[in-house]
C-alpha cells in the first residue's frame, strides 16, 4: 500500500536537544554533572513531566531526596530554553517540504504540555502540520502501544499507509508493533532524505 500519511517525532528530529547546555555551566565538572543525570535530573525522571507529570511535583520528589541538589533541580525547567537551542535545518526543509508538496503530515511526540507550547512560540514550523498528538497532553507515552492508535484514531491515519520518524529506537519498533507501515530511525536528514526518496514521498 502506498503511502499517504507521514508522521514525524520531534525532539532530536525537527528541533535539538541536548539538556547539557545549560548544565555546562551550572555544573562545569563533567563527572559531577555526569552523576547529576543518571541520579536526580535523569533520562526516566524527565520522561514522566512528558507522561504528564507536573513540574512542581517532580521538582519537589527530587529536592526531598536530594535537598542538596535542589537548585540545579529547579534549573532544569528555568534553562530548558536553552537546551532547545536550533532547529535542525535539513530536517526542517524536508518537513515543509513534503508539507508544501500537499502530503499529509503530522507530529507525533514525548513532550511536557507545558514546554510543547514554548516550542511553538520559539518554531513556527511546529504550527504547520495537520495535527500534534503531545504525550503530556494525553497521558499516554511512546513506545506504548496506545499512542500510537491515539494518534491514528485521532488524524483518521490508515497505519498500514503510514511512515513514521523517530530518533529512538524503542520508538520506531513501537510504531511497527503498532502495525504501522513504516518506521524510520533517524539518524540526520541526508539519510531521511535518502529513504524518503525510497518511499516516492520526495523527488
Amino acid at each position: 500500500m502506498a503511502i499517504r500519511h507521514i508522521a514525524f517525532d520531534i525532539g532530536k528530529v525537527l528541533i535539538h536537544y541536548d539538556p547539557h547546555l545549560p548544565y555546562r555551566r551550572l555544573i562545569p565538572n563533567e563527572a559531577e554533572r555526569a552523576w547529576f543525570f543518571t541520579h536526580v535530573c535523569s533520562h526516566d525522571w524527565n520522561l514522566e513531566q512528558d507522561r504528564g507529570r507536573d513540574w512542581r511535583e517532580a521538582e519537589a520528589l527530587l529536592i526531598e531526596a536530594h535537598p542538596d541538589h535542589a537548585e540545579n533541580i529547579r534549573a532544569f525547567r528555568r534553562h530548558w530554553r536553552e537546551m532547545v537551542p536550533h532547529p535542525i535545518e535539513g530536517t526542517v526543509a524536508l518537513f515543509e517540504g513534503l508539507i508544501d508538496a500537499g502530503h499529509d503530515v503530522t507530529m507525533l511526540t514525548n513532550f511536557a504540555a507545558d514546554t510543547f507550547s514554548e516550542a511553538r512560540e520559539m518554531f513556527p514550523f511546529l504550527n504547520r502540520p495537520r495535527g500534534v498528538t503531545v504525550s503530556g497532553e494525553i497521558g499516554l507515552i511512546k513506545p506504548d502501544k496506545a499512542i500510537y492508535d491515539r494518534h491514528a484514531g485521532d488524524f483518521g491515519l490508515d497505519p498500514a499507509a503510514t511512515v513514521f520518524i523517530d530518533d529512538t529506537l524503542v520508538n520506531v519498533e513501537g510504531a511497527t508493533a503498532a502495525g504501522w507501515a513504516e518506521a524510520l530511525h533517524f539518524t540526520g536528514p541526508e539519510k531521511l532524505r535518502i529513504e524518503l526518496l525510497g518511499l516516492g514521498l520526495i523527488s
